[in-house]
């Protein structure tokens, strides 16, 4: 036998032998990535397909991200300002409320519990500008401890709240009343005092004591804290209170509570919590960010369609190399795997780079945010509109490794049908027509 053909019988032994995904497999797979002169064409493709994909995986993880802060913040503000079960009456009023909150508070599983008198006013300033506002009713021991207030107190103290002649306002109010500490604010109630010739709206003055900063705009520029007896006699609500706001170890198992909280009540209340009176925007949110995944999803499956053209192209263009592989012994399995590998390789790089652009865009999305606010000369995520002061971003593990998988599944997948006509492509007439 020549020594030709023995050196050919012995590579079409290795190549016989070798066994899935082998080093000769990899090898090949790998040649076929590499651009050359006259492939430049499929390289682009692959190219594109490699950016396409890197772009959908990052950009999925992170408007992921962003929802997932943006929604972590508003129940972290909704839910540090407002009670999480509020307890309101049903037959009478609640006038021993100082009883009720003790009892309230001693139940397993809750932290504080927190008398309240509500109602709406027109505030005015001294620029004469007026503005509708929330004016709440706490004691000047409940209000340190709500922390998202006290701990935020942009100016002035809670000292002067606690002597009950002082009010605190949140910061947008201030600014558009055009007050600060140790001004005025004129408060304007349309349920005022009953007289002969009707209802008098009821007008009083009291001194801002202190001005807070929640970070969350409807908060910031609606809310007015007053010292409880203050708003008691400011509404005609002397001795009760509208409700009793408790606020829980876990919000998320609030029904839990919802059993020992009658109990310890002693008497008929009506029970609402913190789910029911959210449930609207937090469902529009959830939906939101399902139809979000959904249509960016969309990206990652051109990217992945890319591959199928570009790998098309490539077996057509590596025909005769197919041919010459069969014929030296590869076998048609052995052939579908270099193309599966050629395609996976392109989506499994490109998801990756995606992760780990992603990842690095939401550790610094409020700088990004900034700089081209900064370059637009516009504000971007307007406050008044988003309700938050900083653009927030929280990566979920588990959310990041869907998008992972789907797009790892979805390249994959691609691969498939070019390697499946790669491998059955016949050796004769590749070779004949070539």
């Amino acid at each position: 036998m020549a020594k030709g053909d023995s050196g050919a019988s012995a590579t079409a032994n290795r190549i016989t032998k070798t066994g899935p995904f082998s080093a000769f497999e990899r090898m090949v797979a790998w040649r076929y990535l590499r651009a050359r002169r006259k492939e430049a064409f499929i390289s682009v493709i692959a190219g594109f397909s490699f950016v396409g994909i890197m772009l959908g995986v990052a950009t999925l993880i992170i408007v992921m991200a962003v929802m997932n802060g943006f929604r972590t913040e508003l129940i972290s503000r909704i839910l540090g300002v407002n009670g999480h079960m509020i307890i309101q009456p049903v037959d009478t009023p609640l006038n021993n409320y100082n009883d009720l909150a003790q009892k309230f508070a001693a139940v397993p599983g809750v932290k504080m519990a927190i008398p309240l008198v509500e109602g709406q006013t027109l505030a005015s300033g001294k620029n004469g500008a007026g503005s509708g506002a929330l004016v709440r009713g706490i004691r000047a021991e409940d209000i340190t401890k709500l922390k998202y207030v006290a701990d935020n107190i942009k100016s002035g103290d809670l000292v002067g709240f606690a002597a009950g002649d002082g009010i605190a306002i949140g910061s947008r109010l201030a600014a558009s009343l055009g007050v600060g500490v140790g001004d005025t604010v004129t408060l304007i109630s349309p349920e005022g005092d009953v007289t002969p010739m009707g209802v008098n709206p009821r007008v009083k003055s009291y001194k801002v004591s202190a001005i807070f900063e929640i970070g969350m705009s409807e908060y910031d520029s609606s809310i007015i804290f007053m010292p409880l007896e203050q708003a008691q006699l400011y509404f005609n609500a002397d001795g009760i209170v509208q409700s009793i706001e408790l606020f829980v170890n876990n919000p998320d198992k609030i029904d839990e509570l919802r059993e020992p909280i009658e109990k310890a009540a002693g008497r008929q209340i009506f029970i609402t919590d913190w789910r029911q009176r959210n449930s609207t925007f937090f469902s529009a949110l959830q939906v939101e960010r399902n139809v979000m995944f959904m249509i960016l999803t969309l990206i990652v499956l051109v990217a992945a369609l890319n591959i199928i053209s570009g790998l098309i192209m490539l077996v057509k263009d590596k025909g005769h190399d197919i041919a010459i592989l069969r014929t030296m012994g590869a076998t048609s399995g052995a052939v579908m795997r270099i193309f599966f590998m050629t395609g996976a390789a392109i989506g499994t790089a490109g998801t990756f780079a995606g992760v780990i652009l992603g990842v690095i865009v939401c550790l610094n999305v409020e700088r990004i945010r900034q700089f081209f606010s900064w370059l637009s000369g516009t504000t971007l995520f307007n406050p008044e509109l988003y309700f938050l002061s900083q653009l927030p971003a929280e990566m979920n593990v588990g959310e990041t490794t869907s998008v992972v998988v789907m797009a790892l599944a979805l390249s994959f997948l691609a691969t498939i049908f070019p390697a499946w006509r790669a491998a059955k492509l016949d050796p004769v007439q590749a070779l004949r027509y070539e």
